[in-house]
């Protein structure tokens, strides 16, 4: 069965502990051809939390200087080089309702998206600029769900209950989980503000 013909519950699975490993297989070549133009290559997503169920599909976050044209023509021109696509028509990521244009313009949420190679495995691939709100969202995201088992386990239930309704609807998917996520992100910022989260070192 071809991938586009799955379900968003058939996508499922429950955490495999070689999703680390083939991030890092996938970002080799990633990292051989962006150079210093990559800022930071990480992994992201459910597959880069232990025991979190995720969709078979390894998110990449690449971190680049700015999206001045200069940049981006040579981001195409060096992914395209090993394969990658460059999906024009994606051009933002989801601004979690709370902030108005005013606190977060929409800068703070542009970013370009990649279709890996047809032969590698399912991959996403998102760029977005240093110092930018939503490259900093995948990061403490992540941070906060790998420190936090609990949250991380009522996140993974509620994509099993969510993809066992929506069956092929993957907007109503997205469109129903992107507000749960902001809710997650409200108690990481929290987490962040007592701690003195950063970043840390890239993966990749």
């Amino acid at each position: 069965m071809s991938q586009e013909r799955l379900t968003v519950a058939q996508e499922m699975s429950e955490y495999q502990p070689e999703w680390p490993g083939e991030f890092a297989r996938i970002a080799a070549p990633m990292r051989a051809a962006l150079g210093p133009l990559a800022l930071r290559i990480d992994h992201i997503g459910s597959t880069s939390v232990p025991g979190l169920t995720a969709k078979d599909r390894i998110d990449v976050q690449v971190t680049v200087a700015s999206f001045e044209p200069e940049t981006v023509a040579k981001l195409v021109a060096s992914l395209e080089g090993i394969g990658y696509a460059w999906r024009a028509d994606v051009v933002s990521d989801h601004r979690p309702p709370h902030l108005t244009a005013g606190d977060s313009p929409d800068p703070e949420w542009e970013k370009r998206y990649f279709r890996a190679p047809a032969a590698q495995r399912p991959t996403n691939l998102h760029v977005r600029a240093a110092g930018r709100a939503n490259k900093r969202y995948a990061l403490l995201f992540r941070d906060y769900l790998r420190t936090h088992p609990a949250a991380a386990a009522g996140y993974g239930e509620l994509k099993r209950r969510l993809a066992a309704v929506a069956g092929n609807d993957r907007d109503a998917y997205v469109d129903t989980k992107d507000p749960v996520c902001d809710i997650i992100l409200a108690a990481a910022e929290e987490w962040a503000a007592r701690t003195g989260w950063q970043p840390g070192p890239s993966d990749g």
